[in-house]
């Protein structure tokens, strides 16, 4: 017992760590100013007018747009490619997983010159500044969706299930799409979680790419820092806010689907 207390003490006191910053920051949007060791002068003013601007609702709006679009893409596609891999061609596994790491050593303004040098001057589909964007961040995010699902996929021997499902009459991709991602929604949930806080903190993909005709909010964050900090705070708190109710979110409708899986089994 006393080992359990030991560790739920440890994680509080990391927790508040992790929070002191968000926390500051929060105290420091609702002041006028803070110079010395109190703030001074308490306003909502700021939450009040971002939250009543067109402007920053829209930018908002675009991000998580151009956010669900790139995650859904490389979801899909990295599951595809899984089951392609692990069902058919498993001795190219370690070769899609080289492929699928390389992004962690691509830096966004490596990515971003190399995209605009490909298809700047192509006209037609290819050549749209935001269907650049969207593929530089499948680039970008692709790495963490991969291991994620890939960790979930062999957590559950996913060979021996398929073969199984086949033996109850299901094909291989019935099979796959009906009992295996169902059982790997948590390592899918946890990887989309982790691509959204990547596309909402990022400026510089974006801001090469597309320029000052798409904003997302880190562009809106980095002007309003340039007109007043407290400013800056306010918008910072509001895109962490939004993230967390998204993560909130997905792991609400996680957890419910889970609750009825298991009511379903027992009846």
């Amino acid at each position: 017992m006393k080992k359990n207390h030991i560790s739920s003490f440890i994680i509080v006191v990391i927790i508040i760590y992790l929070l002191i910053p968000l926390l500051a920051t929060a105290v420091y949007s609702m002041f006028q100013k803070w110079t010395g060791i109190l703030p001074e002068g308490f306003t909502l003013g700021h939450y009040q007018s971002l939250l009543s601007n067109k402007a920053f609702l829209l930018t908002l709006g675009r991000t998580i747009l151009v956010c669900i679009i790139p995650i859904v893409l490389t979801v899909f596609l990295t599951l595809l490619a899984l089951f392609a891999v692990t069902i058919y061609f498993p001795k190219f596994e370690k070769y899609i997983q080289i492929l699928c790491m390389i992004p962690y050593t691509i830096q966004g303004v490596i990515l971003s010159v190399s995209i605009l040098s490909l298809y700047a001057g192509v006209k037609g589909f290819l050549g749209l500044r935001l269907v650049m964007l969207i593929g530089a961040y499948c680039i970008i995010i692709l790495p963490y969706v991969y291991q994620g699902i890939r960790n979930s996929m062999q957590a559950i021997n996913m060979p021996m299930l398929i073969e199984a499902a086949e033996m109850l009459g299901a094909s291989k991709l019935n099979a796959f799409f009906k009992v295996i991602v169902p059982n790997i929604i948590a390592g899918i949930t946890v990887s989309s979680l982790l691509s959204v806080g990547i596309i909402f903190g990022d400026y510089v993909l974006i801001r090469n790419i597309t320029g000052s005709s798409f904003q997302n909010v880190q562009i809106f964050l980095f002007l309003a820092m340039k007109r007043s900090s407290t400013e800056a705070s306010a918008v910072f708190v509001i895109i962490m806010a939004t993230t967390f109710l998204i993560a909130a979110l997905v792991l609400y409708l996680q957890s419910r689907d889970n609750r009825q899986k298991i009511e379903n089994r027992g009846r």
